[in-house]
């Protein structure tokens, strides 16, 4: 088939449970992008905090093309060297003894939350299932993440939802000590609510979770999804709180662009997971593992990771400017590069009006709900994309506020 798409193509071929804007971009290089009529953008959006390195990195270029030549896939009747390599990488960082690897953010949740039920229920038995969640929560896209995760329109009309899932309040260790008990099997939390807003868990909130876990013999799991691989500022956000989880799940920044996930877990735990009890058909195949090599390896080290806090500062020191000029956000938060301008009384509920206009100025932006305007670049984007790319946010906010 010779002829270009359209977006019209999407429509008529795709399903529609997406609504993609309605550029189409066909090239990328660092933190830029260029679509079919050639014209640029600054993509601020990292396709959802995924490329961790913009676009087509010359690191990650290399480790697939050089993979590529020698081997793709085998499944897990085999294991393959970048497989054990990148297992290895992601043990020796972490707090974590044994990993395991998939294809996705919430193949590392299902899988997370399959192994507390059944570390629980080999440890305890069944009636030790109950498995506590918080309001505003993502955890993944499969019908059991959906209904762990604390944003019910992802689970409506889908049919029953599964059993022993409850919710707590976010940052509240009141609402959770109501919900803990013997029944207990884990607590899953996010570090920093992402698609909930942005927002960062309080210090004592996962400190406190970490002793209700303990005193009723829970696992405690971070979903490390978003905020991971270096997003943070530190190559995983537990490691900025001083709290240590029992199972921590990955993917997006982990792999680049590539898709790739992974959990990781402690050899206390772990056994749960005996032969034939779970798996995933693309897990660990050779090509996804040593591009997610090449991105941890050079994502952990100190250079990056210090440059990903200062880009913090100064983004948030050009979205306070912003924020002077037309006073359309009433707090801006975050770690790293991960941040969320949440917007002021006014304009509530108004933030994804911004992403349209900013396409038209070249920008590419996020929301996080409808009131927060998010923004997931590349860890190592240039100061000078920073500067350029919120010149042209500035011009989006202002037509914004002046309705045009």
């Amino acid at each position: 088939m010779s002829q270009t798409p359209t977006r019209a193509d999407f429509d008529q071929y795709m399903l529609p449970n997406y609504a993609p804007q309605q550029t189409i971009p066909v090239r990328g290089e660092g933190s830029r992008l260029w679509d079919q009529a050639g014209r640029e953008y600054i993509d601020f959006a990292g396709g959802i905090a995924v490329n961790s390195l913009g676009h087509c990195h010359p690191v990650l270029v290399e480790a697939l093309i050089t993979q590529a030549n020698k081997l793709w896939h085998l499944s897990n009747v085999y294991t393959n060297e970048p497989a054990l390599k990148l297992a290895r990488a992601l043990v020796e960082r972490t707090f974590a003894d044994k990993a395991y690897l998939c294809s996705s953010g919430g193949e590392a949740n299902e899988a997370a939350l399959k192994l507390a039920r059944r570390w629980a229920h080999d440890h305890h038995g069944a009636q030790k299932d109950r498995i506590v969640s918080f309001s505003h929560s993502f955890h993944g896209r499969t019908f059991f993440t959906v209904s762990v995760g604390g944003q019910p329109k992802y689970s409506q009309g889908f049919g029953p939802v599964p059993g022993g899932i409850v919710h707590g309040e976010f940052n509240s260790l009141d609402s959770v000590r109501e919900l803990i008990d013997d029944r207990t099997c884990a607590v899953i939390v996010e570090p920093m609510q992402g698609e909930g807003g942005i927002i960062p868990a309080t210090p004592a909130f996962l400190a406190g979770l970490r002793e209700m876990c303990d005193s009723v013999d829970a696992l405690l799991i971070f979903d490390e999804v978003q905020t991971g691989v270096g997003r943070s500022g530190a190559f995983f956000a537990y490691m900025e709180y001083g709290v240590t989880p029992d199972i921590l799940t990955s993917a997006k920044s982990l792999g680049g662009g590539f898709p790739v996930g992974a959990m990781l877990t402690t050899d206390r735990v772990a056994p749960a997971m005996a032969v034939g009890s779970h798996g995933s058909t693309y897990g660990g195949n050779a090509l996804a593992s040593a591009v997610a090599l090449a991105a941890v390896e050079f994502i952990d080290t100190p250079e990056v990771l210090a440059g990903v806090r200062a880009r913090h500062e100064c983004f948030r020191e050009h979205l306070e400017a912003i924020n002077r000029q037309h006073g359309v956000f009433r707090e801006i938060r975050g770690m790293g590069l991960l941040i969320g301008a949440e917007m002021a009384p006014e304009y509530a509920g108004r933030a994804k009006e911004i992403l349209p206009l900013a396409i038209e100025e070249g920008l590419m932006a996020l929301i996080a709900g409808p009131n927060v305007l998010r923004m997931a670049p590349s860890l190592v984007i240039p100061e000078a994309d920073i500067d350029e790319g919120m010149v042209r946010l500035e011009r989006a906010v202002a037509r914004l506020v002046a309705g045009r």
